[in-house]
């Protein structure tokens, strides 16, 4: 059975850090792509960043890019979404997904989520002075 938590989350001020986990388990992190959304209050889930982990080859929003990164562990079963330079409106329920295909296509360029099977329960980002 595919499993994936989250953690990570929390308050932070503009400008800072944060890095949230996906612990995965019941499928490979050597095949399957994995990626990370965030959701807001009555806005459509947005795809932030994806990790082709056969090959490594990662996605990102354009509103991510520079200030985001994305990789797995895959010792731990873990991945990680890292982010730079947070900005109030990083604030969101932020999920990892996962289609348990090998490619980031149901997630870029425009995400697919009755695709992507399995979710996470999602970890709360709060950016506020």
């Amino acid at each position: 059975q595919v499993q994936l938590v989250e953690s990570g989350g929390g308050l932070v001020q503009p400008g800072e850090s944060l890095m949230l986990s996906c612990v995965a388990s019941g499928f490979s992190l050597d095949t399957y792509a994995v990626g990370w959304f965030r959701q807001t209050p009555g806005k459509e889930r947005e795809a932030d960043a994806c990790i082709e982990n056969r090959n490594g080859k990662t996605y990102y929003h354009d509103s991510a890019k520079g200030r985001v990164t994305i990789f797995t562990n895959k010792v731990k079963n873990k991945i990680y979404l890292q982010m730079h330079k947070m900005k109030p409106v990083d604030a969101a329920i932020y999920k990892c997904a996962t289609d348990q295909e090998d490619d980031c296509r149901d997630f870029f360029p425009n995400p697919k989520c009755r695709e992507i099977g399995s979710w996470g329960q999602g970890t709360q980002v709060t950016v506020s002075s």
